[in-house]
C-alpha cells in the first residue's frame, strides 16, 4: 500500500511540474484533489479498513493529500508572477512621450490664490508661517484674549475633540489666528508673516463651509501704527485686484484680539446685479484687521510698552470669488472636474507681481 502512495505521489507531482499553464495546473488539482480525485477516491476507501490500517493509510494520505497541494500552491504563485509580468509590459508606457493636451491637469484657484497672495506680500518683505491644524484652547482663544463664555468658545460654533487624558481641550483652529501666537512665542520681534491655511467652523451655505481658508497677516516692532496698517492692506488689494486707484475705506469694528479694529471696504459696482471690483462708488466688505491687542502680546511674553503691530486676516474663498467670478463657496469641494477645467489654472504659471498673477 506504501508503494501504490510512493507511486501516486510520484505521478501526482509529475504532472504538477508538467503543467504547461494555469487552466492545466487547474486539471491537475481537480484529478488530484476534486471530488472525485485520486486522493479524495482513497479517502473514502478508509470506512473498509480495520482500525489499526485505516489509522496508519489515512495518516500517509493526509501527508500526500499536503504535500501536492503545496506543490500546486508553489506552481500556481509561479503562473501568478509570470502573468503580472506580461501584463505590466503589455500595460507599460513610455513616460519620457509629451502629455496629452486632453490629460493635462490644472491648479486649483485655492491654491492660486494662495500663491498669489503670497507673491504680493512676499514683494512687501512678508515671510510664510505655518502650523498645526489641532490647537489647544490657549493658542486658538485665551492668548487671543476670548473670555470665557465667548459665543466663539461654544460648541455650536467649533469642532471640539473628545478631552484628551491630560485634562486639555483639543479642537479644530476656528482661524489661522493661533500661528501668530506661536510666532510671536518663539521669535524675536521684528516679525513680518503671511499665515496661510485650513480653518473649521459649524456652517454650511452658499457662502459658508465647515472647512475653509484664510491668511493672516502680522507685524511686530517697536514703530508700527494703522498706516502702516491701512497703506500694507491699500497696496495689496490693488495689487490683487489690478486696479491701481482701487478706493479703500476703514470702518471701525471690534475683535478680541486686535485694539483699535476696523473692517475694511473696497469699491464696487451692483449695478443690474453684477459686481464690479473699482471706484464705482458702492462699498463691499473685504477683511478685518487692527492693532495687536496689549493683552495678546503679554500672553506671548511681549512688552506691550515696547513692541506693538498689525494683524489683519481675510478668506481665501473669499476673495478668489471676487477676482473669478465663482458664485458659490460649496463648489470649492465638490471635486466636479468640469468646474475645475472651467475655473482651474496651468499648473506651471507661477504668480509673480512681476509675471503677473493670473493669466
Amino acid at each position: 500500500m506504501t508503494d501504490n502512495i510512493d507511486q501516486l505521489r510520484a505521478e501526482l507531482l509529475a504532472a504538477v511540474t508538467g503543467a504547461s499553464d494555469a487552466p492545466a495546473l487547474e486539471e491537475v488539482r481537480v484529478t488530484a484533489l476534486g471530488k472525485k480525485g485520486r486522493i479524495t477516491g482513497l479517502m473514502k476507501d478508509l470506512g473498509a479498513m480495520a482500525p489499526e490500517q485505516r489509522k496508519a493509510f489515512g495518516q500517509q494520505l493526509n501527508v500526500l493529500k499536503d504535500e501536492i497541494a503545496a506543490a500546486l500552491d508553489v506552481r500556481k504563485r509561479h503562473f501568478d508572477s509570470a502573468a503580472l509580468d506580461a501584463r505590466l509590459a503589455s500595460e507599460s508606457m513610455d513616460v519620457t512621450l509629451p502629455v496629452r493636451p486632453e490629460a493635462r491637469g490644472t491648479l486649483h484657484p485655492i491654491s492660486q490664490t494662495m500663491d498669489e497672495v503670497a507673491a504680493i506680500f512676499g514683494q512687501m518683505g512678508f515671510e510664510v508661517a505655518d502650523g498645526p491644524d489641532i490647537e489647544d484652547d490657549f493658542h486658538n482663544f485665551t492668548a487671543l484674549n476670548f473670555p470665557p463664555g465667548h459665543p466663539a468658545r461654544e460648541m455650536h460654533d467649533t469642532f471640539f475633540l473628545p478631552q484628551a487624558e491630560d485634562g486639555q481641550r483639543y479642537l479644530l483652529r476656528t482661524h489661522t489666528s493661533p500661528v501668530q501666537i506661536r510666532t510671536m512665542m518663539t521669535q524675536k520681534p521684528p516679525i513680518r508673516v503671511i499665515i496661510p491655511g485650513r480653518t473649521y467652523r459649524c456652517d454650511y451655505d452658499m457662502t459658508h463651509t465647515p472647512m475653509f481658508h484664510q491668511v493672516e497677516l502680522l507685524v511686530i516692532d517697536t514703530e508700527t501704527n494703522m498706516s502702516h496698517l491701512r497703506g500694507c492692506l491699500q497696496e495689496f488689494v490693488r495689487t490683487y485686484f489690478g486696479v491701481d486707484d482701487l478706493t479703500t475705506r476703514f470702518r471701525p469694528s471690534f475683535f478680541p484680539f486686535t485694539e483699535p479694529s476696523a473692517e475694511m471696504d473696497i469699491g464696487c459696482s451692483r449695478k443690474n446685479g453684477e459686481l464690479k471690483i473699482g471706484n464705482y462708488g458702492d462699498w463691499l466688505e473685504i477683511l478685518g484687521c487692527g492693532m495687536v491687542h496689549p493683552n495678546v502680546l503679554k500672553a506671548c511674553g511681549l512688552d506691550p510698552e515696547v513692541y506693538q503691530g498689525f494683524a489683519a486676516g481675510m478668506g481665501i474663498e473669499r476673495i478668489a470669488m471676487l477676482k473669478y467670478g465663482i458664485p458659490d463657496l460649496r463648489t470649492f469641494f465638490e471635486s466636479d472636474l468640469r468646474w475645475l477645467r472651467h475655473y482651474g489654472f496651468a499648473a506651471l504659471d507661477i504668480p509673480s507681481v512681476t509675471g503677473g498673477l493670473t493669466r
